[in-house]
């Protein structure tokens, strides 16, 4: 029986073992295309027939290595990287959604994925209705309509800080016939697993976290292989029915748990193409090697910085779960006993221009549009990241006007400390 290992050892030894005499750290396949010997080899690996790669849009050696390592630390059958995080949310959705569609989702998501659902996907005829995640299982219930085909959260909300009650939105969404899916994101496999409550696909912003050095951008989906798609056929066509565009295939009965990283290779990146470079992949595994290492540092540093924060009469609000007496304090002790990320949302006591000033007067901590890095950095939401939604658009999506999200880095905590209260004192 093969030993089964634990998730800081996953960073680093998951999805490559080298032979005798092979590299230790997975070779980046800096190559658009594959040879092959004879048409019929290559025929058979257009028709799914046998497994291999032929061109890179579908698969490279490199991306697959590490898709692999991510799947094993999520705990998933199979995994697909892709060219961003926005692409893998989109991929999520349209690999079981198509016109005519309607799917749920929590309202307090990142602000480029409130748009995708809510305006891009609109334009495709697929649907979607944004819910409370604190909403009772009986108001969430009332968005359904019989064409929904899935339920979308964040495990932990960007940039709200809000934790997901997983468990709730999985008993809500397999009631209905349909997929959780959850942004795993800020989390990280590290402290959260989704699929250990009952999510079904997992996704990522691999920019984030997992690189945490600023260095690619890229995106993953992850499918735990729980979901029996054929048991709601009618509801997933896409899976479930004969593909014409490979001689009538039908996915889940050819490739089993397989068969919706397969049909999403096979078909979305066959007509897509948001791939990430093998160059992109091999700098993300870097930051995978370290990634149990660095979120424990986010996690220590943020807490004091939070502490820090809560107990200074400048500041008006602070929300981070690490916190006790926080909203989300109970339910992060349960999904995220080890700590959440170093994300933290806090208000100061003004206006718009309080933030700004403060923000401006920082001067370790760098105003970015990045987040979740090595490298401290702060965002004003409303002037930034969302400034599209009205100030009503951003209550409804979990974000107050004056929110500043600060995304604590690795650096000594004392520094960090230091700059945030020689910049309260330019207030």
């Amino acid at each position: 029986m093969e030993r089964k290992l634990r998730r800081g050892t996953l960073c680093i030894r998951g999805g490559y073992q080298p032979k005798n005499g092979e590299p230790v750290e997975p070779p980046i396949v800096q190559s658009t295309t594959f040879k092959y010997d004879n048409s019929e080899e290559m025929a058979m690996l257009f028709d799914l027939k046998k497994e291999g790669y032929f061109y890179t849009r579908l698969q490279n050696p490199t991306n697959d290595v590490v898709a692999k390592k991510i799947a094993e630390l999520e705990g998933g059958v199979g995994a697909v990287l892709t060219s961003s995080g926005q692409a893998a949310n989109f991929y999520a959705v349209f690999n079981i959604c198509q016109a005519g569609d309607h799917f749920v989702t929590s309202n307090e998501i990142y602000g480029g994925t409130y748009n995708l659902f809510g305006v891009t996907l609109k334009k495709l005829g697929i649907e979607c209705t944004f819910v409370s995640q604190d909403a009772s299982e009986e108001e969430i219930q009332k968005a359904f309509r019989p064409n929904t085909k899935a339920l979308f959260g964040e495990t932990i909300s960007n940039p709200g800080c809000a934790v997901l009650d997983i468990e709730k939105f999985a008993r809500i969404a397999h009631r209905n016939g349909v997929p959780l899916i959850v942004d795993n994101t800020f989390a990280t496999p590290i402290n959260c697993r989704p699929f250990e409550w009952g999510a079904d696909i997992v996704t990522h912003s691999t920019t984030k976290y997992m690189d945490g050095h600023a260095t690619q951008v890229g995106g993953c989906v992850v499918d735990s292989g729980n979901f029996d798609w054929l048991a709601h056929a009618e509801k997933f066509p896409g899976l479930c029915q004969p593909d014409e565009s490979y001689h009538g295939l039908t996915y889940t009965k050819a490739f089993g748990k397989m068969g919706f990283t397969t049909k999403l290779v096979a078909q979305l990146m066959r007509d897509f193409g948001s791939i990430p470079s093998p160059h992109n992949a091999f700098l993300l595994n870097l930051g995978l090697e370290t990634l149990h290492l660095r979120m424990a540092r986010h996690c220590a540093n943020a807490q004091r910085v939070a502490e820090f924060l809560k107990a200074d009469d400048r500041v008006a609000w602070v929300h981070y779960s690490g916190l006790e007496g926080d909203v989300d304090y109970e339910r992060a002790q349960k999904y995220l006993p080890n700590g959440s990320c170093g994300v933290i949302s806090f208000g100061l006591k003004g206006d718009r221009d309080t933030a700004i000033k403060f923000m401006d007067s920082l001067k370790l901590v760098n105003i970015a549009t990045h987040v979740a890095d090595s490298r401290s950095c702060v965002l004003h939401p409303a002037s930034h990241t969302h400034r599209q939604l009205s100030d009503e658009q951003l209550r409804e999506a979990g974000i107050a006007p004056d929110l500043i999200r600060f995304s604590v880095g690795i650096e000594e905590v004392e520094d960090i400390l230091d700059d945030v209260k020689q910049a309260l004192d330019q207030i």
